[in-house]
């Protein structure tokens, strides 16, 4: 006894000890995530995911019901009837005595019928089902491809407040820089007070500025958290896209093409349904019954009777409709290619606009470059400036204001120009 309570008591400690393990894994945090991580995070978690196995499932099931025509058709009947009238003969005949029909008959009888041949009309009944479940399907897909340009939005927009952040800060030391000069400057009596309140109003200013940039960067990383159902914490670091072998072509591979596609296949199928509605259908059959009379007229009792043999059966209202049932499936036709000619113009379109920005972007931040480099060079010589006295804390918090705001919006065009690639990506369908 005293084992078997030693034994179950480590068991305890194990089990608390996987728990508390099992707990800090879901708690840590990612520490890294690209922008494909993030796609696939995010579409993993999407509710609307779970629509595609549901559509599969329900086509399954409704092509498996269709199956069924194939197999033997079973039905059983009762019929009770009263008649006005019955069939009787008047005539006396020598030797022969006929009783007349009961007006009150009865039968119950069952049939069995076996499809042996209908135009094809199961087959295109379970193709449109196939294409049908397909075209629901990628309806789904188009939803959540929608999810990309989303998770771009946060993705690129954490990358930007990153280098603003980390611009702000630079900012901050150049602020100190000059604040430690001007302080030195106080201290011998060669600068008033008043141009180091000017630098550390600019210190708070800056740190202002950091606080903003932080809190918005909590709530971009907050929503994309709930996209990605993955734990985010304030350190995580996004891996900047990098576009290899970019290349500005139309190629359009979109969902949307292949939804109509398989839209244009579904007309066609039920082109051919209409044909084999057309066409007469052959069945075996068997059929047995009990009743007063049975196939013996002449006997007024109940009696067993069965048939069997061979049924062709081709339903010619069919064709009162069919020629407009065809019209109807060829202007759905061109309603879709109407629908995918305009799809292919809008995207062309934004396509163009798309590569306008990329070479838009790619001149800014070429003259951006310029900009900070003589921005550089005005700076370094303003804090000479400002150790020797040639200008006062507020000229020289103007030139590095103007470097600040030139870096600035050449991390702007940064983040621009590859939003810009990765739209036109995402447009195109890569």
């Amino acid at each position: 006894m005293y084992m078997l309570t030693k034994w179950l008591n480590r068991l305890k400690i194990i089990l608390i000890l996987v728990c508390i393990s099992g707990n800090v894994l879901a708690q840590q945090n990612i520490a890294v995530l690209s922008l494909e991580k993030a796609y696939q995070l995010a579409r993993e978690n999407y509710p609307l995911i779970k629509q595609k196995d549901l559509i599969a499932k329900s086509s399954f099931l409704t092509i498996e019901n269709i199956k069924t025509s194939y197999l033997p058709q079973i039905s059983l009947n009762g019929q009770a009837s009263y008649q006005s009238d019955v069939t009787s003969i008047s005539v006396p005949l020598p030797g022969f005595s006929f009783t007349p029909l009961s007006k009150d008959q009865y039968k119950v009888w069952g049939e069995i019928n076996q499809l042996i041949y209908d135009g094809g009309v199961i087959k295109n009944q379970q193709e449109i089902q196939e294409r049908s479940a397909k075209i629901d399907d990628q309806k789904t897909e188009v939803e959540l491809y929608k999810l990309k340009d989303r998770i771009n939005q946060l993705y690129l927009g954490i990358l930007l407040l990153d280098a603003q952040l980390k611009q702000a800060n630079l900012a901050k030391e150049n602020v100190n820089i000059g604040l430690k000069l001007v302080q030195s400057q106080v201290q011998n009596g060669t600068a008033f007070k008043s141009a180091q309140w000017v630098l550390e109003a600019q210190l708070l200013q800056n740190d202002q500025k950091i606080i903003e940039l932080k809190n918005n960067r909590h709530g971009l990383l907050r929503v994309l958290e709930l996209f990605v159902n993955q734990k985010i914490g304030e350190n995580i670091q996004l891996e900047t896209p990098v576009m290899k072998n970019f290349l500005t072509d139309d190629t359009v591979l979109r969902p949307e093409m292949k939804l109509y596609s398989l839209q244009d296949s579904l007309w066609q199928t039920q082109h051919q349904m209409i044909h084999s509605k057309n066409i007469p259908r052959v069945n075996l059959f068997a059929q047995g019954g009990y009743g007063k009379p049975g196939f013996n007229q002449l006997k007024n009792e109940f009696a067993l009777y069965g048939i069997g043999g061979v049924r062709l059966s081709w339903s010619l209202s069919n064709f009162y409709t069919s020629r407009r049932e065809r019209q109807i499936v060829t202007v759905n036709q061109k309603i879709n290619a109407v629908q995918e000619d305009v799809f292919l113009f809008n995207t062309g379109t934004q396509l163009v606009q798309q590569q306008s920005e990329i070479v838009k972007y790619q001149d800014l931040i070429k003259v951006d470059e310029q900009i900070i480099d003589v921005r550089a060079k005005v700076t370094e010589s303003a804090k000479a400036q400002l150790q020797n006295g040639v200008i006062n804390s507020s000229d020289y918090l103007r030139e590095i204001n103007a470097e600040d705001q030139a870096k600035s919006l050449f991390i702007l065009h940064q983040v621009q120009l590859l939003q810009a690639k990765i739209n036109y990506q995402t447009i195109k369908g890569n």
